[in-house]
């Protein structure tokens, strides 16, 4: 099985730039897309964002236009979407949608997250501690569930000093605090759920966002805030990663990770 994840920053600038013709060479089974920037009606008719061969899902924000929203292409159907995170703030921003899928031996729940950035401000910053507040819950329910999660997206925080170029310059910055670090060590430490991309890829200057400014792409001066977390099961099936940087898609490189479990 084969997930992708993507913040496409606009996915109508996304497919200006070629990322549908990529995306159907990579083949992936599931795509999880974040920041759409548009609602449904803006992609109703356009062959590119319903790409053959998938049921494709959108989960828009209502509370203001040209803003956030999460999508979500799968190649089997699923037997049920679960929109929003049951918080009438960041679901009115569009920020999940989850497909379920039944299994001989339990669901297997796949998730697309748009997760609150804090960066533009502190009324921002002061939304995105609700938000941390309320989907830890939701994040440990999910883990206890029968059956197996992954939730992959943008999740607005780089773990450890080895996920950003610039970690001493960034302490005191959104996206490094250090509550927003100890959040991302309770869900893996204590709730149990896994950062599969390090298990597949230990290394350093692995990154997924670059600033538009300055040579930070040209120079790789990128934080990794793009995952896919999983329960354990799924994590320890995962074979292969790519952080795909041939091309500038958006200000977010896409993640695949390959699992060898089956959809």
């Amino acid at each position: 099985m084969r997930v992708m994840s993507f913040n496409a920053n606009g996915i109508r600038a996304a497919q200006r730039k070629g990322f549908f013709e990529w995306m159907a060479a990579q083949d992936p089974d599931v795509v999880c897309i974040q920041e759409l920037k548009a609602q449904q009606h803006q992609l109703a008719g356009i062959e590119a964002f319903w790409p053959v061969g998938y049921h494709c899902f959108y989960e828009e924000a209502t509370s203001r236009k040209g803003y956030s929203g999460v999508a979500i292409y799968t190649k089997r159907a699923p037997d049920q979407v679960i929109r929003g995170m049951d918080h009438p703030e960041f679901d009115a921003e569009g920020r999940y949608i989850e497909a379920v899928f039944e299994q001989d031996n339990g669901p297997l729940r796949i998730a697309s997250l748009y997760a609150p950035s804090g960066s533009s401000g502190d009324h921002r910053q002061d939304s995105k501690v609700r938000y941390l507040v309320h989907f830890i819950d939701v994040l440990q329910a999910k883990a206890a569930a029968p059956g197996e999660y992954l939730v992959c997206g943008d999740w607005n925080i780089a773990h450890k000093e080895i996920d950003l170029k610039n970690w001493k310059n960034n302490k005191k910055n959104s996206g490094f605090l250090p509550h927003e670090r100890a959040w991302m060590d309770r869900l893996f430490d204590e709730i149990g759920l896994v950062d599969v991309f390090r298990g597949v890829n230990p290394n350093e200057d692995q990154f997924t966002w670059w600033s538009q400014r300055g040579a930070a792409w040209d120079n790789n001066v990128g934080w990794r805030i793009d995952y896919h977390v999983a329960t354990p099961g799924l994590a320890a099936t995962a074979t292969a990663e790519h952080v795909y940087r041939e091309t500038r898609l958006s200000d977010h490189a896409p993640l695949t990770i390959d699992y060898d479990a089956p959809l």
